[in-house]
Order: C-alpha cells, then sequence, then structure tokens
C-alpha cells in the first residue's frame, strides 16, 4: 500500500465520483480506477459500492478513511516540526474568530502577535462555526464560544463573560448604573442576524424571560451596529470587553444586574495537531489578554 494510493483513495471519497477525483489529482480516470481495484486487491474487500453512475463507502472503505487521515495527518505534523527546525518562528498561522470580535478586540492582539513574531504568516477568518473550521483543518486555532464536547479537539477555557446593555449618551437610560433584562421588552434593537451566536445567547435569555427582541436593524459589521446605537436608533447587547475595546465616550454599558446573559469563551485546536513554537506562542497571548 503506497501513499499516493491512499491520496488517490482519499479523493474518491470527497468527490464521490471518479472523473471529479482523477482531475483533482491530476491523473486519467481509468488509472485512478485501476489505482484503487489494486488497493480493494490487497485489502481483499470492496472500499466503494457502485450503484449505477453513483458511488458511496463500503464499511471497510470507511475505517481505511479514518485511518487514512489520522496517517495524513501525523505526516503533516511531521513536516511542520522538521521545518521548525530550519525556521525556528517562521511558517503560517491560521486563526478563527467569531466575526462580532474581530473588528475591535482582537485586531490589536494580532497586531501585537505580528510585532513579536514578524516571520511568521498570519491567515485570520472570521467565521460563525469557528470550530468545523478547526475541525477541518482550515485553520490551526479557533477562538470561539465553547463547543459541544467533541474528543478531537482540545479546549482552553477562557473566563465567563456576562452581556450588558450598550445605549446611546444621548438615551433615557444613560445616566442609569444598570438596567433589567425585562426592560429590553419592547426598546428597538440593533444586532446582528439570525444565526449570529451573540444575538442566540441573547435572545435565549429574552425567551426565558417571556418575550422576543424588537429588532429594528440587522446588520453583520460591528462598526455599523455601533454606528446606529450611536446615532439612539436603538440599544445592543454586548460585552463589556467589546465595548472597552471600541472606546467611543458617547456610549454607555449599563449591566444587567437580574440573570444577564453570558457566554463562555474558550481557545481550540485539534488534539492530534501539532502545535509549533508560533501557535504555542500565540495561544499563551490569547489566554494573557483575554484573562485580563
Amino acid at each position: 500500500m503506497e501513499l499516493r494510493q491512499l491520496e488517490y483513495f482519499m479523493a474518491v471519497c470527497e468527490e464521490l465520483h471518479f472523473t471529479k477525483a482523477a482531475d483533482k489529482v491530476g491523473i486519467s480516470q481509468p488509472n485512478l480506477s485501476l489505482q484503487i481495484k489494486a488497493l480493494e486487491e490487497e485489502i481483499g474487500m470492496p472500499l466503494f459500492d457502485r450503484i449505477g453512475k453513483r458511488i458511496a463507502l463500503t464499511d471497510a472503505g470507511g475505517v481505511l478513511l479514518k485511518h487514512a487521515r489520522g496517517m495524513f495527518q501525523n505526516l503533516q505534523n511531521a513536516k511542520l516540526e522538521i521545518g521548525e527546525l530550519h525556521h525556528h518562528q517562521g511558517g503560517t498561522l491560521g486563526v478563527g474568530v467569531l466575526p462580532s470580535e474581530l473588528d475591535f478586540r482582537l485586531t490589536p492582539m494580532f497586531i501585537d502577535f505580528r510585532n513579536r513574531y514578524p516571520n511568521v504568516r498570519l491567515k485570520i477568518v472570521s467565521a460563525v462555526d469557528v470550530a468545523d473550521l478547526v475541525l477541518r483543518a482550515e485553520i490551526d486555532i479557533g477562538i470561539s464560544l465553547k463547543p459541544l464536547y467533541d474528543n478531537r479537539l482540545v479546549l482552553r477555557c477562557l473566563p465567563r463573560e456576562e452581556y450588558g446593555v450598550v445605549v446611546s449618551a444621548e438615551h433615557p437610560f444613560a445616566g442609569r448604573d444598570s438596567v433589567s433584562l425585562n426592560e429590553l421588552n419592547g426598546l428597538p434593537v440593533i444586532m446582528y442576524p439570525k444565526g449570529f451566536w451573540g444575538r442566540e445567547l441573547v435572545e435565549q435569555f429574552c425567551r426565558k424571560h417571556g418575550f422576543n427582541l424588537n429588532i429594528v436593524v440587522e446588520t453583520t459589521s460591528n462598526p455599523s451596529l455601533f454606528r446606529f446605537v450611536r446615532e439612539n436608533m436603538g440599544v445592543t447587547v454586548q460585552t463589556p470587553a467589546l465595548v472597552e475595546a471600541i472606546g467611543d465616550p458617547k456610549l454607555r454599558f449599563l449591566p444587567i444586574h437580574d440573570d444577564p446573559p453570558y457566554r463562555e469563551m474558550s481557545i481550540i485546536y485539534r488534539a492530534d495537531k501539532y502545535l509549533g513554537h508560533a501557535a504555542q506562542a500565540f495561544i499563551h497571548l490569547a489566554e494573557e489578554r483575554l484573562k485580563s
């Protein structure tokens, strides 16, 4: 069994189509079929069910795919570790973060990291489902809400953060020290679209108290969201760390004194992934910044 055969096998698993898989790996379709047939003969069991023009993985194929993925991940880890022997502080680091965190709160941290490690190429991705990107090895490290338990992931938990209400300095609430969650009932709210974690968390708490948010503007952009609030078009519900990072004197953050929504963030990465010097240094910096 050769690595090249396993590469061909994994391409067919991804495409579930011999012609598309052959195009992907750069060989002819008949040659690819011969390589898969040779692999099946060596194993002694079929790896794919051929159903007309469609194909599907057999149970044996599923077992081989699971172990082949592990083998290629180990090979990639070896290449990364060996590469660090030549370039101790170089390489590329992919980090995924929630869209709401990137614009203000986390970008200064990334700038600090680049100043400390100028030879590291940073790839920063904002996404709602950061854990999925980590599992698919599209990024090395994620900073996101604590995902459901998955033994393929390592979680390094960050402190719990409570949400509060953010209002304009001209809003009637601006002079208050805190608000009740129920006081959000009926207020015009500026918020992220459905599907964004921040909105889903807050709405769950509001529904528990018997009301839905009166969302008058939805936006994926934090600068846009806070501009609407600053102009007193509505209020929003955010974490104090984000509001502090913005540092706008025309905004007021009011803690929610009864049953505030909260979130639990974590730094996540694959349990089977080699973390080089740059990745470990980034995790240390992120924990230092986000736990303070």
